[in-house]
């Protein structure tokens, strides 16, 4: 591989990303901070924050996705630092962690800054007016990366305590802790299709399926230490960077790798990124270089190739990038070659080899396929010993050739072979539902009774009878539940016709089900659903169409009735959801309003706010997400207030009514410390007082001010 631009910075680049407006950000580890266009990696502008990261493994730098935003970590990591991009000013800076500073975060929303500690705790804090909002579930050791997922739904945490907690960013509530790592987390990803991807310490990487919060894959060929990794666009390829300076690359279809030094380069890769719209990934390096590469180097060559059929020269191409494997012109190739196969196969049946090798004669020079020539020729030179068999009626010899070469089944000759005792032991069938017809079932099935794999069907046909008898009166009634308890009591059965029969019926009913659904008619789709519900192999699909159904059709049914808090429960259970442009609404007016209300709670305004947010009052999955909101806000009371020399009576009663209202939190932790430098006498001990909890919150607790 050969990269399309190299740009030299000459200090190790710590972060790679494209931002809303298309500019590529890079940092090196100076904190020195460069706008660039992505074609020619040329400078747009940029400015110096002079902080040096001497370790920078995790995400010591972050920027928000519109690029007005960063966070960075302190020189000596005793603390965590916002900045307003634009002004260059900071905005706050957060020292509440106990030790180091490990990694910050930004999310998509462009909401919420996260500060994450040696200490095992996350703080999240307003971008706009760097107040503490809230903290994430605590890790028992240092947090190592912080993720989120696309459309800022979901915050994961990954830590040194093998652990990676799922947070749930719309109802402000953990989801769950996903546990299978026999190693430090180090590095992790949201994919499509909710699933994760998570590497750790000991080279291990796991894909998951983040709502059931179980493995989905565990990646293969991982030998070095993952430095970074991102994604293709559409997240069809995956790629890992590491400490030796390779790229992995994977296929996050299949999970196959597809190259495990897809690109090498002679520094530790330290950051990338990937650019969707010139298909370009963007390494980062230690040593202080940018490069950019096009994943599909040498697809226009193989235009060429395919055009002047230089086949072999198409192979070699995708051995030089694995990629091309993956492109139309490849497939065409691919195509090309199984027409090919087949014709050949017919003209070896025919005896005329030199036909077969004329048509074989353009791939004859790529080793792969050559393999394949070889092999396939010399299998037919026993093909006319076959027919001959066929054509005598020795039976037995001729289903033992095919079973040697197995290729011999794709023949016209073998299809009829088959045809001809599918006929005979349907006829059998019908003799043996009648008591009388046994001797002449064993009659006609006498020429297969060499043959392996018919003397088994032979012998269940005509020991089993009354099993076989049920079964057919069984798909006769359409009772498929009783269908698949006999196929599950005798296996044979699978090898019937009706088998056959049975499970073309189901791939009929699911395909004219998604047709049903596609055009909207769910009423005719459900009542297909129920009957493919009794087939085994479709029963877990179809609980789950039928879940999401039922799920859509309960939220516009709600949305037209203005059930809003039927509505927005909906939409945390089935994020497909928000696509839709009632969802997009409901979820555009609570971000809005949530930030209008986050707007005064900066201002410890609690009347504001619960005239903002009424109309959620009532909502019980949004009642996490208020409460939020409403401790924010009595901490800014309740700091105000102190900054204002209110009494230390007063003082202690409203922390006594913060934790009666939402229980021990980091901010009233943090603040009761403080109080107590100020007071050193007062009696009040947080552990002793009543505790209340975010989950337990009501609306009918809100007060004008938390003192009161």
């Amino acid at each position: 591989m050969n990269f399309v631009v190299r740009k030299g910075i000459n200090k190790a680049v710590i972060l790679l990303k494209i931002i809303e407006d298309g500019r590529l950000i890079v940092v090196d580890n100076e904190t020195t901070i460069r706008f660039m266009n992505t074609d020619e990696l040329s400078l747009i502008n940029g400015f110096k924050v002079n902080i040096n990261h001497q370790y920078y493994k995790t995400n010591v730098i972050t920027f928000s996705n519109d690029g007005d935003y960063f966070a960075t970590l302190s020189a000596d990591r005793k603390e965590s630092c916002l900045y307003n991009s634009k002004t260059k000013k900071l905005i706050t800076s957060i020292d509440r962690h106990h030790g180091e500073v490990s990694c910050v975060g930004i999310d998509p929303l462009n909401r919420y800054m996260f500060s994450c500690g040696d200490d095992g705790k996350t703080f999240a804090i307003d971008i706009k007016s760097g107040k503490l909002v809230f903290t994430l579930p605590v890790h028992v050791d240092t947090i190592n990366d912080i993720v989120f997922s696309p459309n800022g739904n979901w915050v994961a945490t990954g830590s040194y305590d093998r652990k990676i907690s799922i947070f749930s960013l719309v109802t402000m509530t953990p989801k769950t802790k996903l546990k299978a790592h026999a190693g430090a987390i180090i590095k992790m990803k949201f994919l499509k299709e909710n699933r994760l991807i998570s590497i750790d310490n000991k080279s291990s990487a796991i894909i998951w399926d983040m709502y059931k919060g179980k493995v989905l894959e565990r990646l293969q060929g991982i030998h070095d230490d993952v430095r970074a990794l991102t994604t293709s666009k559409d997240d069809e390829f995956l790629f890992l960077g590491t400490a030796l300076g390779y790229v992995l690359v994977y296929d996050l279809k299949s999970y196959e790798l597809i190259s495990p030094k897809y690109i090498k380069i002679a520094s530790p890769i330290t950051a990338l990124e990937f650019d969707n719209e010139k298909n370009h990934l963007i390494i980062g390096t230690d040593d202080g270089f940018i490069m950019s590469y096009n994943i599909y180097e040498g697809e226009e060559k193989l235009k060429n190739m395919l055009q002047n059929k230089e086949l072999d020269a198409i192979t070699q191409e995708a051995e030089l990038n694995p990629i091309l494997a993956y492109t139309q012109i490849y497939n065409l190739v691919s195509n090309l070659w199984e027409n090919t196969l087949a014709k050949a196969k017919i003209a070896l049946q025919n005896g005329d080899k030199a036909k077969a090798l004329l048509l074989f004669n353009i791939f004859k020079n790529i080793p792969t396929k050559n393999k394949i020539i070889q092999k396939t020729i010399a299998d037919y030179a026993e093909f006319d010993k076959f027919s001959k068999f066929a054509k005598e009626g020795k039976l037995a010899l001729a289903y033992s050739l095919c079973n040697t070469y197995p290729t011999y089944k794709d023949s016209k000759l073998y299809k009829a072979l088959e045809e001809r005792w599918k006929k005979i032991f349907i006829q059998a069938q019908k003799y043996i539902l009648d008591p009388k017809g046994i001797d002449k079932a064993k009659e006609i099935m006498m020429p297969y009774r060499g043959i392996s794999e018919k003397t088994k069907l032979i012998h269940e046909l005509l020991t089993q009878g009354e099993v076989y008898k049920r079964f057919r009166t069984a798909i006769g009634q359409k009772d498929f539940t009783m269908c698949f308890e006999l196929i599950k009591q005798h296996k044979f059965l699978t090898e019937f016709p009706e088998y056959e029969v049975l499970m073309n019926y189901a791939d009929t009913l699911y395909i004219k089900s998604q047709e049903l659904l596609s055009k909207g008619d769910t009423n005719s789709a459900i009542k297909m659903l129920r009957v493919l519900s009794a087939f085994d192999d479709f029963k877990e699909e179809v609980k789950i169409l039928m879940f999401e159904i039922e799920t859509k059709q309960n939220f516009f049914s709600a949305v037209e009735n203005e059930e809003y808090d039927k509505a927005y429960d909906l939409m945390t259970q089935n994020e497909d959801l928000e696509d839709t442009p009632e969802g997009q609404k409901l979820q555009t007016q609570w971000y809005n309003d949530l930030a209008k209300a986050n707007a005064y709670a900066v201002n410890g305004d609690a009347l504001n706010i619960k005239k903002e947010l009424n109309t959620y009052m009532k909502m019980h999955v949004k009642t996490t997400a208020i409460a939020t909101v409403f401790a924010w806000c009595y901490m800014v009371q309740l700091e105000d207030s102190a900054r204002d020399g209110a009494s230390q009576h007063a003082l202690e009663k409203g922390i006594k009514n913060y934790m009666l209202h939402f229980g021990l939190q980091e901010q009233i932790e943090s603040y009761f410390t403080l109080f107590k430098n100020k007071y050193p006498l007062t009696k009040l001990n947080l552990e002793h007082l009543t505790q209340g909890s975010m989950s337990m919150w009501r609306s009918s607790m809100i007060v004008t001010s938390i003192l009161d």
